[in-house]
């Protein structure tokens, strides 16, 4: 390979690297590396350099749409008295981030990843582990640097919306869970919309 492509030994052993971290290649000890079976169908992911721009953003926001809202209403078909607690636990800390000033952003993320426990079905909680720090993506578009005003209303907005999502989940309402986290998504959506369109152009 480095006579064929001309190319040093670190740069083939990174670009196998690459490779075999995003499935394609395989490579047994004493043999080399190998194409992985099944490598045509290279497995989901999301291009982080896609998420600078808004319709990023926003692409992101419409797959956890069709996501959350299904889990949502499964955590009100299926939660126990031990997720509802969790729930309730991830929203008060939510609650303790906003009143210290900060972003709450690492508490959104749970109160999200509870709400997927409460489903019972490890694949919802595993496709948010993936997405990671897309799951709340004002972290991308830096609001924690707007005015503080603004950010105090977006932040007890959101955090109204959340108490509406868990309290259809402790009702069991599952049509309710999947609407009030509807809302909650596509509220979100517009938010960051307008304040994108408010951001200073780029110098």
């Amino acid at each position: 390979m480095m006579t064929g492509f001309e190319a040093s030994r670190t740069v083939v052993r990174e670009a196998i690297a690459a490779l075999k971290a995003r499935g394609l290649v395989v490579t047994r000890q004493g043999m080399g590396g190998f194409v992985a079976e099944g490598a045509a169908r290279e497995p989901f992911r999301i291009e982080t350099a896609s998420l600078g721009a808004l319709g990023g953003l926003v692409e992101v926001m419409e797959l956890r749409l069709a996501v959350e809202m299904e889990a949502a209403g499964l955590a009100a078909e299926r939660a126990t008295a031990r997720t509802h607690r969790a729930l309730a636990a991830a929203l008060a800390a939510i609650d303790r981030a906003i009143d210290r000033g900060e972003a709450a952003i690492e508490e959104d993320m749970r109160f999200h990843a509870a709400i997927a426990a409460a489903t019972h079905n490890a694949q919802f909680q595993r496709f948010l582990d993936y997405l990671g720090s897309f799951v709340v993506p004002r972290q991308a578009i830096r609001l924690e640097g707007g005015p503080s005003g603004d950010r105090l209303l977006y932040m007890r907005t959101f955090q109204q919306e959340h108490r509406a999502i868990l309290a259809a989940i402790r009702a069991g309402d599952a049509a309710a869970a999947r609407a009030t986290m509807r809302e909650h998504l596509t509220r979100g959506q517009e938010r960051y919309r307008s304040m994108m369109a408010r951001r200073p152009p780029p110098t």
